[in-house]
């Protein structure tokens, strides 16, 4: 079942709950699909199901809170629980992922903070990685709120708006326009079939009714 369609079945505050949540912990060094998560509960909105405004908040919120806590936690674990991290998660902790993950803040600094919230690598490491390396808590704090918000509620406004372009664009098809779709694709399979048919069989000449250079 899909994530979207596994959300339909809970009612509407729980999803605002989940989202939050599941941020929150991706935030603090664990690998979750936050970000597959909050698409699919704004998709949800606009379609009625959830209030867009809880699930920005929810997903800013888990966001904050959960880098929050990562800082806390990697500022008290230092490199040791990076280590512990790498040999438990190789494929998301190891030693290139934390290379290219320092990489970012060394070169960066606190933007790497803000921005982190964008890419997949940092929005994990981002948190844990500032504590370990002693970034003061208060430029950490800042560019981790306007961070936050700044995804989750930019990723909420977007994905719902254009769920809600879409829809309304999907009922106002035809259903002259859907066979008319229907047909095209059905004929363009055919052909590109047929195309590749005659290429392994090295008739090139009569695949476009015209001598072919090769």
């Amino acid at each position: 079942m899909h994530i979207e369609e596994w959300l339909q079945t809970i009612p509407a505050v729980w999803v605002c709950v989940l989202v939050g949540v599941v941020i929150g912990i991706e935030s603090l060094g664990i690998p979750l699909p936050g970000e597959i998560v909050l698409v699919s509960a704004a998709l949800l909105s606009a379609k009625g199901v959830v209030d867009p405004v809880w699930v920005g908040v929810c997903a800013s919120a888990g966001a904050i809170i959960g880098d929050s806590i990562g800082y806390l936690i990697g500022r008290k674990g230092g490199q040791p629980l990076f280590e512990r991290l790498g040999r438990r998660f190789p494929k998301h902790f190891g030693p290139a992922h934390l290379a290219k993950a320092q990489h970012y803040f060394d070169r960066y600094g606190v933007w790497a903070v803000f921005f982190g919230r964008f890419i997949a690598l940092l929005r994990i490491l981002a948190g844990p990685l500032a504590g370990a390396l002693r970034m003061p808590y208060w430029k950490f704090l800042v560019a981790n709120v306007f961070g936050g918000i700044a995804w989750a509620g930019g990723t909420t406004a977007v994905i719902h708006y254009l769920g809600i372009v879409a829809e309304k664009w999907l009922k106002g098809f035809s259903w002259v326009g859907l066979v008319a779709a229907v047909v095209f694709g059905l004929a363009t399979t055919w052909y590109v079939k047929r195309r590749a048919s005659a290429l392994d069989k090295g008739d090139l000449e009569g695949v476009v009714g015209s001598p072919v250079d090769v």
